[in-house]
This record gives structure tokens, sequence and C-alpha cells, in this order.
């Protein structure tokens, strides 16, 4: 994401739930690396499937029950909020959703007048997208972000939501949205911190019980995150790349902590940005704005 040399060995990391005691438990471990410039986070070697369906080919009644199936009518609403803030709303705008899933987000987009596609990778969701939620072929691609193709300048908005952890090559997916994003476009990409402060915390916890283990990631198994991003990632890749943060918010989701702890971490987190979960608003730099 920023091109530095500068890194460090966090430790290793299991293809398995690790638990408390992961030096207890059998299975391949790879390294886990941390940027120190801007710091992302990433295994090496990254493990890689024969196929995309060996990771996500999986029945999405796997995940969710049927209730899953049916759109809350405040899905996404806080992202469109948000995008209309900072991208005025003109009707038929156009929207892209990587890794669409069902089609919910596409759904919400379109209640409120994008004209919408979507990529989706997996089999089964794809299927599902058309059969259950009613998203037309023609709105939805069977493919990946690598392998799919739009016009350049051709979308005014593109979310990766919860999708970029999972790409093998995040630098290169970005350039390529990018390149479809109109001038003064917006992306929008929801990820995993590499700040989080419970993650520090059990990897803590594992250091002074003498394991030279880590939390971060899941490169081997679900839900196969590949990456954990700083702000600074995006901020060295955009002065790069041709972009600038238009806005960005963590989220402090699940604390994992006895109930008892969990406010005053929640409290702690939203104070000191070290939630989980990073939500970060891209503009495409207009270049011919500033020739």
């Amino acid at each position: 994401m920023c091109g530095s040399e500068q890194r460090k060995v966090l430790g290793k990391r299991l293809n398995r739930s690790q638990g408390r005691k992961p030096n207890q438990k059998s299975g391949i471990t790879t390294s886990i690396i941390k940027c120190k410039k801007c710091n992302l986070i990433y295994s090496n070697p990254l493990p890689i499937p024969a196929d995309i369906q060996d990771h996500y080919g999986i029945p999405p009644e796997t995940y969710w029950n049927e209730e899953y199936f049916t759109i809350n009518k405040n899905y996404f609403s806080g992202e469109i909020n948000t995008l209309r803030s900072i991208l005025p709303f003109e009707q038929q705008q156009r929207a892209l959703d990587i890794g669409a899933g069902l089609g919910k987000c596409m759904i919400a987009l379109q209640n409120q007048g994008y004209d919408v596609y979507g990529l989706e990778p997996s089999i089964p969701f794809y299927e599902r997208a058309k059969t259950k939620m009613g998203i037309s072929e023609e709105r939805l691609k069977l493919s990946s972000v690598e392998d799919a193709d739009y016009p350049d300048n051709y979308f005014d908005f593109i979310t990766f939501g919860a999708v970029l952890e999972h790409l093998y090559n995040p630098d290169d997916s970005i350039n390529k949205a990018l390149r479809w994003l109109k001038p003064d476009g917006i992306i929008h990409i929801e990820v995993p911190s590499s700040d989080w402060l419970i993650g520090k915390i059990l990897n803590l916890y594992y250091k002074l019980r003498g394991m030279d283990y880590v939390t971060n990631l899941s490169p081997m198994h679900s839900p196969f995150h590949l990456y954990e991003f700083g702000l600074n990632s995006f901020k060295y890749h955009g002065v790069q790349n041709g972009y600038t943060i238009a806005k960005y918010e963590y989220f402090p989701c699940d604390t994992f902590m006895p109930k008892i702890l969990h406010k005053p971490f929640t409290w702690y987190m939203k104070r000191t940005n070290t939630g989980m979960q990073l939500s970060i608003w891209l503009r495409k730099v207009d270049k011919g704005a500033h020739n």
C-alpha cells in the first residue's frame, strides 16, 4: 500500500481458531507481518486457494438463516447519508457494489435512486441474489474484481463493503476501481483495522505467556481475512495513486470481552480510534481541475 520495505514480524497464525493456547494445537502456520510505515498487516507467505470457490463457494444458508434474505428498511442507510454529504446526489448516479453478496446493498442503493451494478465471485451467492432477491443478470456479474471490466470513468460511486481484506492484491483492486470511477467520484471501503485495541491485548496475552502467536488475520480459515489496514495505508496509497480521504470513521464492533467490560472498552475505542473496523471514503482526484 505504501511501497515501504520497513516491516517487522508480529508472530505466527494458525490455520484454525487459536483460542488461549495455540501452542498446544496442531496445524499449519504462516508469519504475520506489519509495515512500519503505514501499519498494513499481512501474511508472508500469503496462502492462495486453487480456486476462489474453495473459500467462498459455500451456500449463503451456511452463514445465515432465512431472515437474512429479507431487507431492513434502514439497510445501508447510514452509508448512503454519508455518501450524500460528500457527493451531492443527482438522479441516476451510477453505483457499483464490489462483492455484492445477495445484492442487498444494490437494492438499497436502487431504492434511493441510484443506477446500480454489482460484482459477486461466489457462485452460490450470485445464484441466490438472482433467485431469492430478484437481481437481474444485466445488473450483477458473476466475476471477481480482478477479472471484471467496465468502461473508464463510468461510475459515480463504488463500494467495497467488507471485501478488500479478502482480495489478494488490494493495491491493484483499488486502482482498477479508480479507473472505473469518474473524477471526484467516491469509493467506500470497510476493512479490519490494524490498530484494533482488543487484538493488541490478545497479542500481549500471548507474549506474556511466552507464545510467538498473534490473533491478527485468518488467511487460511474462515473468514479468510488476508489484510488489516491502518489509516496511513490509504493516506500513502492515495498520494501515489490519485485519491484523497474524504471521510473516515472507526467502529468498535464486538469487544469479545466479559459483559461487564464491554461498555468501558467500547467507550475507550470510540475515543481513541482503536475500534475493530475502519470505514473510509476515498475521493478520486480530478486531475483536469488542477491543470
